[in-house]
């Protein structure tokens, strides 16, 4: 086939990566076309003017030692706007107080009791210290929730004081709502290889230690990356256009608003992949409808230089406390090109799975909570310079017990099915490398299928 016509569904960056990759594989001739609907690119990443600079109101950093966004940023020649963090540590607010982030844990599961002293009570550090005299009840390559887990084993102060935080900030979700196998993939091989103990099977699953930095991000924000991939991708996109009546014709596809296509790729969140997969795949919508989401609202705040922020990258907030934020990214500290601005840049978090009211609250009333709570754990209470609101209705899947199983299921579904794919974060991983990955996977898949 020389000229085959491929849509993608889906305007985020693992659409945009879909794309440019097919183009890659594709060539000039094919016609590559990105159904996006809303009116901007970029799904969960964005990057808009504050105080007279970028700044990125999604997500702002990727796993650094993760090989996809690396060899990305070489191929599209943005090499030069790769930084990494300054080396600042984060704290937790907790019990009504800050406290450091605690070391030689895996998403704040201990590896030792000592790990969280000053963090939890006395008797929560001897609980810990005995469990691993405590028989361990594990069942090979099951599944249970972090919560269950970890609450069993060490207690509910170490749940929500030492992983809550962790998890929030990765999944806008809460340890009852975090399975292992999905969330902490080496935690659970470790348990599934025999680990007697979860102190154990932390001090496995820890990774090796390493002098490369953890995060990652870009100079001028993710927005340099979306434009970079627009380009290259080569695509006729279609802003402001929702995709619907997805149906086989024949050997082909079609879908409205296009007709009929050779192959696509969905790469959209999970309550729209089921929509779309209704018909053409029921036991695939049936899977991705299991997947929920979560939503949460970043407000940016550009300070006064010298207002007072802590020497630190930010702050997770533990549950249970009396805050509307559950954390805090002190960006002017945390990477050292954002030092340099005339302005001192921080970003307030709010709304973690079930508990959303906030997302919708009006600007001004966020910016106040932002304002308060950002003046109760730090002491800062300077007048921002600018501020900007940014509501993610549905940004993030949760990856509950059994996620894997569910993904499992929808990919044996949509693979049965010539010329059709699906991608994104409600699979493997939802940071941008993954994403990058998912991305990647599909295209190739799908060519192989259409070039085939």
């Amino acid at each position: 086939m020389s000229t085959p016509t491929v849509v993608v569904v889906g305007g985020g960056v693992t659409g945009l990566v879909t794309a440019y990759r097919l183009r890659t594989s594709l060539g000039a001739g094919a016609r590559i076309v990105i159904l996006e609907q809303s009116d901007r690119l970029g799904g969960k990443l964005r990057t808009v003017p504050l105080a007279g600079d970028p700044v990125d109101v999604g997500a702002e950093a990727f796993i650094g030692r993760r090989p996809e966004m690396p060899a990305l940023l070489d191929e599209l020649g943005l090499t030069d706007q790769l930084v990494y963090p300054a080396g600042a540590r984060p704290l937790i607010y907790a019990g009504a107080e800050l406290h450091p982030m605690p070391g030689g844990t895996l998403m704040g599961i201990p590896a030792d009791a000592q790990a969280l002293a000053g963090l939890v009570d006395t008797a929560t550090l001897d609980r810990i210290a005995a469990e691993p005299d405590l028989p361990l009840h594990w069942e090979r390559g099951g599944d249970v929730s972090v919560a269950e887990l970890v609450g069993t084993r060490f207690g509910e102060q170490v749940v929500r004081r030492s992983v809550d935080p962790l998890l929030g900030g990765v999944y806008s979700g809460l340890s009852d709502t975090a399975g292992v196998r999905a969330t902490l993939p080496t935690l659970a091989a470790a348990l599934d290889d025999g680990a007697p103990s979860l102190i154990e099977a932390v001090r496995r699953a820890l990774p090796s230690p390493s002098t490369s930095p953890v995060f990652g991000t870009l100079r001028d924000g993710y927005g340099v990356l979306l434009d970079a991939l627009e380009r290259a991708a080569d695509a006729e996109i279609h802003r402001g256009t929702a995709a619907s009546a997805l149906r086989r014709a024949g050997r082909r596809w079609s879908i409205d608003p296009i007709g009929e296509v050779d192959g696509l790729v969905l790469a959209v969140p999970a309550p729209q992949a089921a929509a779309l997969l209704a018909d053409a795949v029921p036991a695939g919508a049936e899977q991705a409808a299991r997947i929920p989401l979560a939503s949460s609202v970043v407000v940016a705040l550009a300070l006064p230089r010298d207002s007072g922020l802590p020497r630190n990258s930010g702050i997770l907030v533990a549950t249970g406390e009396d805050l509307s934020a559950k954390a805090f990214t002190l960006s002017s500290r945390k990477w050292p090109h954002l030092a340099e601005r005339d302005v001192e840049l921080a970003r307030a978090s709010f709304g973690r799975f079930g508990d959303a009211g906030l997302v919708d609250a009006d600007d001004d009333l966020l910016i106040a909570l932002a304002r308060k709570d950002l003046a109760t754990v730090t002491g800062v209470t300077a007048e921002p310079v600018a501020a900007f609101v940014q509501r993610w209705h549905g940004g993030l899947p949760q990856y509950r017990a059994g996620h894997d199983e569910i993904v499992a299921a929808l990919e044996a579904a949509v693979a049965d099915v010539d010329g059709i794919e699906v991608a994104g974060a409600m699979l493997h991983g939802v940071g941008v490398p993954a994403c990058v990955a998912s991305g990647t996977t599909a295209a190739a898949r799908l060519t192989t299928r259409v070039a085939g």
